[in-house]
């Protein structure tokens, strides 16, 4: 017996010190492969001032990097203005710039091996340059400018952007050992983000040069207009020039060196995509950076992703930083969904406005830095996708897409985002979903509908929410045998009817729902059966009048059965009230229809943790050298994030979560599983192809490995 009881201590005592012994890798990574590819970015970001450029220095940066663990720097270096001593005078240089502080930077760090990224953003150009050549700027269809101070906006098709920024940009690689370039605000500025004003489309006569000869003779348009066949060139005009400006560059770094990255917003020509997590809208977004990374890395899989977590408030409060918790959130949310860490500060770290925050970079930082190889390759188990409006959503159909996200968040139901453009170039992965999800998608391309209408035949149900395909009646007709009749429909004061108890097994004891914002009228005469009747809307008043919702004939909700799969249509609104006002019933709709078409939705997960606790589920393939190429996985990771904290318009302290169970579907049986928080083995069983286990605490993070 004490034989045993030491051999349980033994184990105890060394296991997590052996399976962090297994994270080191001997092997080197090639010395031709291109940095980033390891997907191990730690980035700190110091966004500087103009006037940091006198007292930043280079030895106490460099001190501040690493004790927060950071690999890699991202610093400015021109556009706007010089941070280094330029010799082209097309190019304001810093007035407070001393000696060849950038210069000093990237030396400290490459001796201490942090990758140095420096930072361009040719948007604006000082009013020296202005004054010199005021056709190289911005030209509203009112006469105006866009200026911040005496910065002027400039025009992306005159000779600025299109000769200058290149001069720029090579002096820079040609005079410093740089590892990237970092373009901020790339392609056309309509608006002021700084003031929050609109301006509308730029004028300058470059511009409507390069209009005309690309549609041959056009004039270019004064209003977005998404109904106006000139203004749908126009936008295919914009992606043209945006395109081959992003390919000439692409081409002179690369001429310089294949080790140099290319860092920006976009994916063309680009080899890391940066994303943002701000707050600065109401409602907060907690899963701000599960939703970025989520769908950068399922609509551009061949790139390596960096989410970056901006410490400002705003534009306007830049020196005030955003709660901590929120940060904590972000980025165990950047790593467990496959991108680096990235953290974007206004200015150096000494002397810091708002300093709350650093224990919080210093600890998450280190703990990626601690399970590295843990990090980085990782493949989607997710059955379903969520399609996104676009790669930065906005308004009504953002809080749609959103509402629809935190239905499956809190529901634990794993699932993929992919960006709606990118739909026609993943026609194999569409196709291997079981259910994919549009939440008022509109303007699809013939190319995308073709990949939905084919990966319907070959199985996939879909689910799409209010003005899906509007634009494009026969699909709308095809897919999911509804025609529109009033698309356009304020729902307030209307109720829809749960009443069939076979769907709706989740309103055992509600008989009436109520509806804001838009309902959708259509005719379902196409579908195979109707849904959630629409009741009339009733007397407003002092309650001895109310009543008289009688049925319109009208219904919410279609199911069109096709051959192999499910379509259903739900022409309201039901992601945006959820996302706003959160009332459990409006999810429970989207629920049931997801058990009606996917009733396995809900088997490949299963979890009694709380609704504010993030699950999400990857498998993976330790990050090491001799993997690179390799596809199989080693496991699944399990990570969980605590959001209990978020109050709706605080961050506080996430509220601890104990005795935790999990049931996941996985064909292997684990040959071990640990916690990366305690370093302890967790206990486990396996049976016909389901893995059980519990966790007795969560606090803010944990991350379980679950080794083949």
């Amino acid at each position: 017996m004490k034989k045993l009881c030491f051999a349980l201590y033994f184990l105890h005592l060394f296991l997590p010190s052996l399976a962090q012994k297994n994270t080191i890798s001997t092997a080197q990574w090639p010395v031709d492969m291109p940095w980033w590819k390891k997907n191990n970015l730690r980035v700190i970001q110091t966004n500087l001032p103009a006037y940091e450029a006198a007292t930043l220095n280079p030895d106490s940066l460099l001190k501040d990097l690493e004790a927060c663990s950071a690999n890699t720097l991202l610093i400015n270096a021109g556009g706007i203005m010089a941070f280094y001593p330029t010799k082209l005078d097309f190019h304001y240089t810093n007035p407070y710039m001393k000696g060849n502080m950038l210069g000093d930077v990237i030396q400290r760090c490459h001796q201490r091996g942090i990758k140095v990224i420096v930072r361009f953003d040719f948007s604006r150009v000082h009013e020296s340059i202005f004054k010199a050549h005021p056709d190289w700027c911005y030209t509203s269809p009112k006469g105006e400018r866009i200026i911040n101070t005496d910065m002027y906006v400039v025009s992306i098709n005159a000779p600025y952007v299109q000769d200058r920024a290149f001069k720029i940009i090579e002096e820079v690689i040609d005079n410093y050992g740089i590892d990237g370039i970092f373009l901020n605000m790339p392609g056309y500025q309509v608006n002021n983000p700084y003031e929050g004003k609109y301006h509308g489309i730029d004028q300058n006569e470059y511009d409507k040069k390069r209009f005309a000869e690309y549609s041959n003779g056009l004039t270019l348009p004064t209003e977005e207009n998404k109904a106006d066949p000139v203004f749908q060139k126009y936008l295919a005009f914009k992606k043209f020039t945006v395109e081959d400006w992003s390919k000439r560059l692409h081409e002179l770094v690369k001429s310089k060196s294949n080790q140099i990255a290319i860092c920006t917003y976009m994916d063309k020509y680009v080899d890391i995509i940066r994303h943002e997590s701000q707050t600065n809208s109401l409602p907060y977004w907690p899963y701000s950076a599960s939703d970025n990374v989520g769908n950068a890395v399922n609509s551009f899989p061949d790139h390596i992703i960096s989410n970056s977590s901006i410490q400002q408030i705003s534009f306007q409060s830049r020196y005030n930083a955003v709660e901590s918790e929120e940060v904590s959130i972000r980025l165990y949310e950047n790593i467990a969904n496959g991108s680096g860490l990235d953290i974007s500060m206004m200015g150096d770290m000494r002397g810091y406005e708002d300093e709350r925050n650093y224990d919080v970079i210093k600890k998450v930082y280190a703990h990626h830095k601690k399970y590295e190889p843990y990090f980085g390759k990782y493949t989607s188990v997710a059955k379903i996708a969520v399609v996104a409006p676009g790669a930065w959503p906005s308004g009504a159909p953002m809080q749609e897409y959103r509402g629809i996200q935190l239905m499956l968040k809190e529901a634990h139901i794993p699932f993929d985002i992919v960006e709606d453009a990118q739909i026609e170039h993943l026609a194999d992965k569409m196709k291997n979903y079981r259910l994919v999800i549009l939440p008022d998608i509109t303007y699809l391309s013939n190319a995308s509908i073709q990949v939905l209408k084919e990966a319907s035949q070959q199985g996939v149900n879909l689910i799409a929410t209010n003005q899906t395909m509007f634009d494009n009646p026969d699909a709308l007709q095809q897919l999911f045998g509804a025609k529109i009749i009033n698309k356009d429909h304020e729902g307030s004061g209307f109720y829809l009817k749960p009443d069939n108890n076979a769907m709706f097994k989740r309103f055992v004891k509600q008989k009436m729902l109520f509806w804001k914002f838009n309902l959708g009228l259509y005719d379902l005469s196409g579908t195979d059966k109707q849904f959630l009747p629409i009741l009339s809307k009733g007397r407003p008043g002092p309650p001895e009048i109310i009543g008289g919702h009688e049925p319109t004939g009208y219904f919410a909700m279609g199911l069109k059965q096709h051959s192999r799969s499910k379509a259903v249509i739900l022409p309201v609104n039901v992601g945006r009230l959820y996302y706003l006002h959160g009332y459990e019933e409006h999810k429970n709709v989207v629920l049931d229809a997801i058990d009606a078409v996917y009733p396995e939705a809900t088997q490949l997960l299963q979890t009694n943790a709380h609704e504010r606790v993030e699950v999400i589920l990857k498998e993976y393939v330790k990050n090491v050298p001799e993997n690179k190429d390799k596809k199989s996985a080693d496991g699944l990771i399990l990570h969980l994030v605590n959001i209990t904290g978020f109050s709706g318009n605080t961050y506080f302290e996430p509220l601890p979560v104990s005795n935790l169970s999990f049931k996941i579907q996985t064909a292997f049986k684990p040959s071990k599983i640990f916690s990366m928080v305690s370093k302890q083995p967790i206990a486990y069983t396996w049976k016909n192809g389901y893995l059980e286990f519990k966790l007795n605490k969560l606090v803010d993070f944990e991350g379980i490995v679950i080794d083949k």
